[in-house]
């Protein structure tokens, strides 16, 4: 028996095909979805956790800057600290400086000249006297400059020429000068003595061919 089939099969072949196309694109459009929604849920979770990290290291920065401003504030305090105790030992050290500036001017006057005035501001000593010539005045400005660890950098002022009566009959010719002289501090004194012997065996080292 010879059986015909009279339905229109090739439109029932398009038709699941189409079915088949449509529930692909179905298919394929959820699992997009689903993918999409897992990927964004995994960023969303590494930007939290990332966040979360941001936060603590900032709290963390928080932390440590407070840390240095109370380093700051310490170094400060004992900086402060460290200047009064210097202030109180050099004031200590000081007080023999008059003693060491009248023994020093004792030493290092020369002969023919004579202090009419002695001045002290801070460190700067202001010296006025009479002399019996320029030489004698520069011989002081010698002494001053290189045979004493107290006295340092003098400094002429002034010099002028003058005339001293010491009889009706005997006229002398004289240097009335005003100079100036840098006191020394004790501290100063130590520190140069204590330089000494280094320079002094440097200089003494032979040279190398």
């Amino acid at each position: 028996m010879i059986l015909i089939n009279l339905l229109p099969h090739r439109e029932a072949a398009r038709k699941r095909r189409r079915d088949a196309f449509n529930a692909s694109l179905v298919g394929s459009a959820l699992a997009g979805v689903l993918i999409g929604a897992i990927v964004y849920l995994w960023y969303q979770n590494q930007i939290g956790e990332q966040q979360a990290k941001n936060a603590f290291l900032q709290s963390e920065i928080t932390v440590l800057d407070n840390q240095i401003k109370e380093i700051a504030n310490i170094e400060q305090e004992i900086a402060a600290l460290t200047a009064r105790q210097k202030a109180v030992e050099d004031l200590q050290a000081d007080r023999n400086l008059p003693v060491h500036l009248l023994n020093e001017m004792v030493k290092q006057l020369p002969d023919g000249v004579y202090i009419t005035g002695l001045r002290q501001d801070a460190q700067t000593i202001v010296i006025q006297g009479v002399a019996q010539s320029n030489e004698r005045v520069s011989e002081m400005l010698r002494n001053l400059s290189n045979n004493t660890p107290w006295l340092s950098r003098p400094e002429l002022v002034e010099i002028v020429a003058g005339n001293v009566t010491l009889s009706p009959r005997d006229v002398r010719r004289v240097a009335n000068f005003n100079l100036r002289v840098r006191l020394m501090r004790a501290s100063e004194v130590q520190q140069q003595a204590a330089q000494a012997p280094a320079q002094a065996g440097s200089a003494a080292a032979p040279a190398r061919p």
